[in-house]
């Protein structure tokens, strides 16, 4: 039997196909995963607004790193903790997206509230991400550039064309880390995977970073193992394979 005790899981480009539903083969094995002992977790940048109808699909009691580690809850009914970013730094990155004409939106404890829907009032809120985007791959560089100037924020992305913001120090990884904690166990006992750079610090500090085949190639070239696309049930198959110990047949980039 495996020696992994924890399965944490990105959801989008993940555990998600691109329709944005679970497929009934990576719902069976995430199923067997639990009979089998292994705590599964999602470690996704989502906050509850977009998460829980997946919780409750897959029937999960355990903890979930949400809104890439700001939000930690032990179960459906109990949040552990929560971090926000310092109000006055939500006002710079709103001047900043606006300056730039760029797409934002953020992740508070009320909603999750894109531009077409921002106002004065958003301003009152604790915001425990912020996200960005632009179309244009060198004026998304150069958002990132200057908000890491500020030396106060973390800052990764899910896509080449955005940017998702969080408190300093907060992360997937450190969410992952503190579940383990609460839970006994140590980060070499966790499979992480994901798709994109905002998985990159778990995927290398997991015992077993697994990359998707349709992952990011910075992400692959940290990952420690590999499985199929979200679009060919590679979770499913990367619980079978290094969990289970099962020979699987898979369709892996030629990059990897």
């Amino acid at each position: 039997m495996s020696r992994y005790r924890l399965l944490a899981l990105d959801l989008d480009g993940t555990t998600l196909t691109e329709e944005k539903v679970i497929t009934h083969e990576t719902q069976t094995w995430i199923r067997r995963a639990e009979e089998a002992g292994v705590t599964v977790i999602f470690a996704t940048g989502r906050g509850t607004q977009t998460t829980q109808s997946y919780w409750e699909q897959l029937g999960l009691q355990s903890p979930m790193v949400l809104v890439n580690g700001a939000e930690i809850w032990g179960n459906p009914d109990s949040l552990w903790e929560r971090a926000n970013i310092h109000r006055e730094l939500i006002r710079e990155l709103h001047s900043l997206a606006e300056e730039w004409n760029a797409h934002y939106w953020g992740y508070s404890v009320e909603s999750l509230t894109s531009r077409r829907n921002w106002s004065e009032a958003m301003f009152d809120r604790d915001w425990m991400k912020f996200g960005i985007r632009h179309d244009d791959l060198d004026t998304i560089q150069r958002l990132r550039d200057i908000v890491d100037s500020w030396g106060t924020l973390e800052i990764t992305r899910s896509a080449p064309v955005n940017m998702e913001i969080s408190p300093q120090g907060i992360s997937k990884e450190s969410g992952v880390r503190k579940v383990c904690d609460r839970l006994g166990i140590g980060m070499d006992q966790v499979i992480a995977v994901g798709d994109n750079m905002n998985d990159y610090r778990l995927i290398r500090a997991a015992g077993l970073g697994v990359a998707m085949g349709n992952a990011d190639e910075q992400l692959k070239r940290v990952a420690d193992a590999f499985t199929d696309t979200n679009e060919r049930d590679g979770v499913a198959k990367a619980i079978q394979r290094y969990v289970f110990g099962l020979d699987v047949e898979m369709e892996l980039a030629s990059s990897i």
